[in-house]
């Protein structure tokens, strides 16, 4: 063993210390499987690994505890992938370089894939722990987490029994996590037409906004370009004539648009009161956001006079329609309360495009109650299917719903707080997770998610806390021994 291999308790370090060694990116875990087989054959456990790469270890229960309900223990086996400009580690073939300061971890040079490394380690301590008194045992690992969960959407669930899931990738202590949200990809299209016309061409732009992840940063209530764009559209056309050529805004569905910008042709006599209502326009955004955004620009360029293609009449009155009637942002908090303040339902249209023949806007619809996803999808349908649209539905992820009921947090709280003296809290995320198809696929499955605290995580600056990694241990331990019923 190495250094970090040596440290408290060795049980775990040894194990996040081999497997570290193993390089694991996402679609190249086949070594890591390997190893885990290797494991499972070392131990005497049954072991199979499917045709999507995912790994099951079917331990069974000690003495007296054939009967007690089946517990699933479960981590993922990639990791996020990234180095430093002056590293030349090659994620494929080298292991990582891991050193140990204080109480942290780090990996020199690169990410360290601290969730899904300390999580694997963490089941293999236990399983290979004959000391432990257990209820059977599914330990599952999967496939390809980091790339769209591909392995656990492909995972048999009907081979399993568990009863209870304890999914060990999570990144703060003392923090549990019992529900996430569903999601999907609403698309809306609206036919368009078109014909010729001449006017003052000009470039509107709307850009500077803070953008972020649609589902960590939604309560953020940072501004959406697509929908401010809209917005202005309205507000020019209340007050002089102008005809689109061409719109479009955001870059990816999952993320809060940064920018969006619009072509269009105006009459001559309006070029002085379009350039100062763009401009008192960008005056009541910026009053809007003043709290939470400080670099919002909205301006436009001449481009000179022009013959363009633009968009008919009632082509544009149904684009900017949809762009001010669309539902934007979060639209439900979670009253829940364990999850009291979280957003419960929101929608982001990340992406806005128009073509010779189509206007088309992306959003992605969350929440972490299944009924009330489909209920704001349907919305979005009605509206577009008002105007002559086409609505579709894509990628859609189950939710994991929170339980009040649920034993194993109730068991879980109990024993961390007799452990560690502190009280444990509740925590939903607003983004998916790999526990909420477990959740759709096994009825009744009670489910949580947890781990040691890791700074930074998926980054160059990852961090793992030593003496946290040790005080979960123990916690696991306990919690195994006290599932009977």
């Amino acid at each position: 063993m190495g250094e970090i291999g040596e440290l408290e308790p060795k049980s775990i370090f040894k194990y996040f210390e081999e497997i570290s060694a193993i390089p694991r990116p996402s679609r190249q875990t086949k070594a890591l499987s390997d190893y885990l087989l290797q494991f499972a054959e070392d131990h005497e456990f049954n072991a199979k690994r499917d045709e999507a790469g995912n790994v099951m270890i079917f331990v069974p229960a000690t003495s007296e505890r054939e009967n007690f309900p089946t517990v699933m223990l479960h981590s993922h086996m990639d990791m996020e992938c990234a180095r430093s400009n002056d590293s030349h580690h090659d994620f494929s073939k080298d292991p990582l370089r891991l050193s140990c300061i204080d109480d942290t971890i780090i990996a020199r040079g690169t990410t360290m894939g601290a969730e899904s490394g300390i999580g694997i380690a963490y089941c293999l301590a236990l399983i290979s722990d004959k000391r432990l008194p257990h209820p059977p045992l599914e330990v599952v690992f999967t496939a390809d987490e980091k790339v769209g969960r591909l392995g656990v959407a492909a995972l048999d669930m009907s081979i399993f029994k568990a009863r209870y899931l304890i999914n060990l990738n999570g990144h703060k202590e003392g923090t549990f996590l019992v529900s996430a949200a569903g999601s999907l990809i609403g698309t809306i299209t609206a036919p368009v037409k078109y014909r010729q016309s001449t006017g003052e061409a000009y470039k509107i732009v709307v850009s500077g906004f803070h953008g972020g992840h649609s589902g960590r940063d939604i309560d953020k209530y940072y501004g959406n370009a697509n929908i401010i764009m809209g917005r202005l559209l309205h507000f020019l056309g209340d007050r002089l004539p102008f005809e689109i050529i061409s719109l479009q805004g955001g870059l990816m569905r999952n993320a809060i648009p940064r920018d969006a910008d619009c072509q269009v042709l105006i009459p001559s006599d309006y070029t002085s009161s379009f350039e100062g209502l763009i401009q008192e326009f960008e005056a009541t955004i910026r009053n809007e956001y003043r709290a939470n955004e400080n670099n919002i620009m909205i301006y436009c360029d001449f481009l000179g006079r022009q013959e363009r293609q633009v968009l008919y009449q009632k082509t544009q009155e149904r684009v900017i329609f949809l762009l001010n009637t669309v539902p934007d942002g979060v639209q439900k908090v979670s009253q829940e309360q364990a999850t009291r303040g979280i957003p419960e339902t929101s929608v982001n249209f990340g992406i806005m495009r128009i073509d010779e023949k189509e206007f088309t806007l992306e959003a992605t619809v969350r929440s972490s109650i299944s009924s009330a996803k489909y209920a704001l999808s349907d919305k979005l349908r009605y509206l577009s299917e008002t105007i002559g649209g086409h609505y579709s539905e894509s990628a859609d992820w189950p939710a994991w719903e929170y339980r009040e009921d649920s034993v194993l947090t109730h068991i879980l709280s109990e024993v961390y707080k007799n452990k560690t003296g502190k009280k444990a809290s509740l925590w939903g995320m607003h983004e998916g997770s790999e526990c909420s198809v477990f959740f759709q696929k096994i009825p009744g499955i009670d489910i949580i998610s947890m781990g040691p605290d890791i700074q930074n995580v998926n980054t160059l600056t990852e961090q793992l806390s030593v003496l946290s990694a040790g005080t979960i241990y123990p916690v696991l331990r306990e919690t195994l021994k006290r599932i009977k019923e």
